[in-house]
């Protein structure tokens, strides 16, 4: 059960970024914090930017009037890839009520900026009208997905929805012809590389490319990982802790399951891109 979420509506002066991502021009964050509270999360480094002393994943702060600020913002701005989102899931529950994202879309679609949508959530199909407007490949939907095991999607992210929802998401999104991907991302040690061939099966006719990349424990989430890995796998922390924390093995892992992926979209004429 999750802890008491604390939801604050706070303004901004700006909602949208240049981005430091390659192929991303600008990146905008609907709200600052994600309910999903996901253990392995990168962007837990964000709260020192916020007043909040809770854990990350226990707040949320929503940009009230990001919506009336991009539509400022982007009549000053060359057209360009914009990433919704790169700290935050667009499309977390509190998307439901406030609709930040939807009417964000909207401006975007106005201005005629392409976007790259990136969430764990089936939310993203309320918008189907919207996204469906967009130029063809103007827009597109991915989804991150590291298993296929509830289990440990839920040991890890705890209040996201389930991966089987976001797979038959992306079926439905692949059928509208909207453009799919996944994020296979992070790379759980073990854990994901023992079904990886089963979990490609699974989305290989509903994606149009798949974008790999490592775990990341540079942001203060190793203590949250090691405890579900000390409960929940206690015979894989000595494996975990010399791939988080040796530089050589960490390398050797990442090469081998590079290999096994680009062997299997070259094999299935699947485009595949690595972090």
């Amino acid at each position: 059960m999750q802890n008491r979420l604390i939801i604050s509506e706070v303004s901004c002066q700006s909602i949208i970024n240049r981005s430091r991502i390659p192929g991303l021009d600008y990146t905008i964050n609907p709200y600052t914090g994600c309910q999903h509270g996901c253990i392995y999360c990168y962007a837990r480094f964000m709260i020192k930017y916020t007043h909040h002393q809770t854990e990350w994943g226990s707040f949320i702060d929503v940009k009230i009037n990001g919506p009336e600020v991009l539509k400022k913002q982007l009549t000053k701005l060359s057209r360009g890839l914009v990433s919704l989102s790169t700290v935050t899931d667009p499309y977390q529950a509190s998307e439901n009520r406030y609709q930040i994202t939807r009417k964000i879309l909207i401006e975007l679609l106005k201005h005629r900026f392409p976007v790259s949508i990136l969430t764990k959530s089936n939310l993203v199909l309320r918008d189907i009208d919207v996204l469906k407007q967009f130029d063809q490949n103007a827009c597109e939907v991915g989804f991150s997905i590291n298993t296929l095991d509830e289990n440990i999607r839920n040991h890890f992210e705890p209040h996201a929805p389930s991966i089987q929802k976001r797979i038959e998401s992306l079926k439905i999104l692949h059928k509208e012809g909207i453009k799919t991907w996944v994020f296979l991302a992070p790379i759980l040690p073990v854990l994901t590389t023992n079904s990886l061939n089963p979990l490609l099966d699974e989305i290989k006719n509903n994606v149009d490319y798949v974008l790999v990349d490592r775990l990341n424990i540079k942001c203060g989430n190793w203590n949250r990982i090691a405890k579900v890995i000390t409960k929940e796998y206690p015979s894989l922390f000595p494996i975990w802790q010399k791939n988080c924390f040796s530089k050589e093995k960490q390398n050797a892992c990442y090469h081998d399951i590079r290999k096994k992926i680009d062997d299997y979209c070259r094999r299935n004429n699947w485009r595949v891109q690595f972090c």
